[in-house]
């Protein structure tokens, strides 16, 4: 099967970017490596579990279905996290997934060092490999902790300058809407509960006590989720900053300890 043919079997299933994966599955496969990817693609799987790594931000990210696929919506908490973070900072990155948003910060801040928390042991050795191929693994650790519960006593030593989440934040109902390729990614890393916002209640209500004083929050959050954002972070004594990201929506909320 030559460029041309693939490229045609892609548009031809309506895929969005047809020419740009028909290139990257080309350059990755071959013969019957290349058949199978194909045909993975057709069924709605996602490019970037077939191949098996994706970029972001300045840096490549191994992949697989213990993760939420790293998306350039995202690579706008980075860059927030770089300009904002002071020197020397220590941070927190809550339902770390891929480890895509605390080392991507790691790698662009060498002052700084993360504790990543997710839940699932696969994911979180996912998240360890990544900071190995990226050099950042001796200042990124793992913890393995449900988000959605306090922390329990003793989990960390010290508190922290900062929390970094891009937490689950899709509402229970809109998760069967969603495209076909999200169907195939972990359940877990998208839902948020009735109204998309259980992680951030439950960050605000149990994981501010691991601020420093004058310690910030960085969240990304939906589209549509700036107004609720910035209720929640008042009632926890918040300042709440909006970021939109490069299509002009609202994207990442910064909380600064309210004066």
């Amino acid at each position: 099967m030559d460029l041309q043919a693939l490229t045609a079997r892609l548009r031809a299933a309506n895929i969005e970017n047809a020419t740009g994966e028909a290139r990257l599955l080309w350059e990755t496969f071959q013969g019957e490596a290349l058949k199978k990817a194909l045909a993975r693609r057709l069924t709605g799987y996602p490019l970037q579990y077939i191949l098996g790594e994706w970029y972001f931000y300045r840096e490549v990210y191994e992949v697989n279905e213990s993760c939420l696929i790293p998306r350039a919506d995202t690579e706008i908490l980075v860059e927030c996290a770089i300009k904002t973070l002071g020197n020397g900072a220590r941070f927190l990155d809550l339902c770390t997934g891929s480890g895509c948003v605390a080392i991507s910060t790691l790698a662009a801040r060498p002052d700084t060092t993360a504790i990543a928390v997710d839940l699932f042991p696969e994911t979180l050795a996912l998240a360890t490999r990544n900071a190995a191929k990226n050099h950042v693994e001796n200042r990124f650790t793992t913890v393995k902790y449900d988000v959605l519960h306090a922390p329990a006593t003793g989990i960390f030593s010290g508190k922290f300058d900062a929390i970094l989440s891009n937490p689950p934040y899709i509402s229970d109902s809109i998760i069967p809407t969603l495209q076909t390729e999200v169907s195939f990614e972990p359940l877990a890393a998208l839902a948020g509960g009735t109204d998309g916002l259980d992680f951030y209640r439950a960050i605000l209500r149990n994981w501010v006590t691991y601020l420093k004083p004058g310690g910030i929050i960085l969240f990304e959050i939906g589209y549509d989720q700036a107004e609720a954002l910035a209720g929640l972070a008042a009632n926890a004594g918040f300042t709440c900053e909006i970021k939109k990201d490069y299509g002009g929506q609202d994207r990442v909320a910064i909380l600064f300890p309210r004066a």
